[in-house]
């Protein structure tokens, strides 16, 4: 009976070893960070310690200001270790997703502390990210909220925020060379809705909206008539269509105003891997280099 016993026993490991191949050595689920949107996701990525992975919500070209959540979304956001939002009243899905989803873990503010522009908006604009001097904010804040999360890798987190910082201040200078070579006077510009205020402020271009701060609601007509009046008495010398806006009303009021069409400028979404505008600093020189060339013609 002995060799019987033997052979069962045998036969019991290896059906247990079937079942469960990878039960012993298993490695646990890598830390996740979720941002709300593609541009935040980026820059968490520059900043994040190896190992932790970096997803967005809402993914390039794509509007998060009328992203709807699908159970796939709130499954990651249940299953992150730490979630990433822009602020000032971005990201007004967020709150009830975070809550109806069950994470229960830390959400940082990538914007705490910057002081929004004011205008029609009950949040102020929520841009932020289309300055660089404010990109340095951002940096800060997403490698603070990193960093307490995870606390044992400090000084790695710090390293790369210190690298991605001089890379953002070296962006910046040759953005003030691109955009100084165009006459202050010849810096007007129409994009599809209000996205570029901080960009303007920071760099001394004009940009006129036909929408606002939201892309929630159509602009109206009396709104695209009185853009396209002062199209005509300003002289502005390009219409950019955004990678989230549907071109065909920039292409209209670029007919009837009798401007031109200067490309596709990126403003709340990265656009897809190999695209001109993969990363948030691609993204800059892409819509910086895009707006100079167009402006000195």
């Amino acid at each position: 009976m002995r060799p019987i016993r033997r052979r069962a026993f045998c036969q019991g490991s290896a059906a247990l070893t079937t079942l469960f191949p990878l039960a012993i050595g298993a490695q646990p689920p890598a830390p996740r960070v979720v941002a709300s949107f593609s541009i935040l996701a980026d820059m968490a990525q520059e900043l994040v310690p190896a190992g932790v992975q970096v997803t967005a919500l809402v993914g390039p070209d794509s509007d998060a200001h009328v992203y709807e959540p699908s159970p796939a979304d709130g499954k990651r956001l249940a299953q992150a270790d730490l979630v990433l939002v822009n602020g000032l009243g971005f990201e007004g899905w967020i709150e009830r997703m975070v809550k109806v989803s069950g994470y229960r873990g830390p959400v940082a503010v990538a914007s705490q502390g910057i002081q929004p522009r004011s205008g029609g908006h009950h949040d102020g604009d929520p841009h932020a990210w289309q300055d660089l001097a404010l990109a340095r904010r951002y940096s800060a804040n997403i490698s603070a909220a990193i960093a307490q999360r995870w606390p044992g890798q400090r000084d790695e987190i710090a390293r790369r925020n210190a690298d991605y910082v001089a890379r953002i201040d070296l962006l910046d200078v040759r953005v003030r060379q691109w955009l100084g070579a165009v006459p202050r006077a010849q810096r007007r510009v129409i994009t599809s809705h209000d996205a570029f205020g901080y960009f303007g402020v920071a760099y001394g271009v004009d940009f006129l909206a036909p929408q606002g701060w939201n892309t929630h609601s159509e602009p109206s007509a009396a709104a695209v008539a009185r853009l396209i009046r002062q199209i005509r008495k300003d002289e502005a010398r390009a219409i950019f269509v955004e990678n989230i806006s549907d071109p065909r009303l920039v292409e209209r009021i670029a007919r009837e105003g009798g401007a031109r069409v200067g490309g596709t400028l990126y403003s709340d979404a990265l656009s897809k891997p190999g695209g001109p505008a993969a990363t948030y600093l691609q993204m800059f020189e892409h819509n910086a280099r895009s707006l100079a060339a167009a402006l000195q013609v």
